[in-house]
């Protein structure tokens, strides 16, 4: 394994307020990384700068060597936690727009998993279900060859047998060499899946420890520690 997103004091300040407190880590390829905080705590901050929508005040962030841009976009794929497509748009409209606009993308699976969840390509993404249109942003997300996939809180919302659906779909389509980012506060459905979590509050780093540390360290689960850590 090799290292794959490193921040070096980032920091970003709106206004007055700071969100992010000079943050200083580093993540490793190969893992799936979760990204755990209350409301406000500076994960979409932090996720916002590693996609290149927003940038750092001070501090820079580097993903396999280069800082956000284009380079980085070619190998980061990107869930944030809104329907972003044009529901206008048929899903074979919108799996051809990201074959034509990712190098890495990859059709043929993105069909597999369509067919799978019995969605045809003809169909118009404003018809579909809430549930069914999260999937099929998470399929287009899933079906590039990147090397980090961020998912922002990507089982927010959705009914239990969609949030079975997102994890296993995280797990078996990603690329192996790659790492998962996942922002989420709903810890307890995404644990089984995480090698590694950081806690982040007040736009400061609390904890980063792997899955396996916290059970032998505290003999408690991740969910179990996250309450504990932010209990109010």
């Amino acid at each position: 394994m090799s290292e794959l997103l490193r921040c070096e004091n980032l920091t970003k300040d709106y206004g007055g307020f700071r969100a992010l407190n000079g943050i200083n880590l580093s993540l490793e390829s190969g893992k799936i990384v979760g990204l755990l905080g209350p409301n406000g705590s500076g994960k979409t901050t932090m996720i916002k700068i590693l996609n290149g929508l927003l940038t750092p005040t001070a501090g820079k962030i580097y993903i396999n060597g280069h800082e956000p841009g284009v380079e980085t976009k070619k190998i980061v794929a990107y869930l944030p936690d809104n329907i972003y497509l044009g529901t206008w748009m048929s899903v074979k409209q919108i799996v051809d727009l990201f074959t034509d606009f990712y190098a890495d993308f990859r059709p043929d699976l993105a069909y597999d998993m369509l067919g799978r969840l019995g969605i045809s390509a003809e169909v118009k993404l404003k018809t579909l279900s809430k549930g069914n249109k999260e999937k099929v942003c998470l399929i287009l997300v899933m079906a590039r060859n990147a090397l980090l996939y961020v998912l922002d809180e990507p089982i927010a919302g959705v009914d239990p047998a969609t949030r079975d659906y997102v994890i296993s779909t995280i797990i078996n389509n990603y690329n192996p060499q790659a790492s998962v980012l996942i922002s989420t506060h709903l810890i307890s459905d995404i644990e089984q899946v995480l090698d590694e979590v950081i806690f982040i509050n007040n736009g400061n780093i609390v904890l980063q420890k792997t899955v396996d540390e916290i059970r032998e360290e505290n003999g408690k689960s991740v969910d179990e520690l996250f309450r504990e850590v932010f209990r109010w």
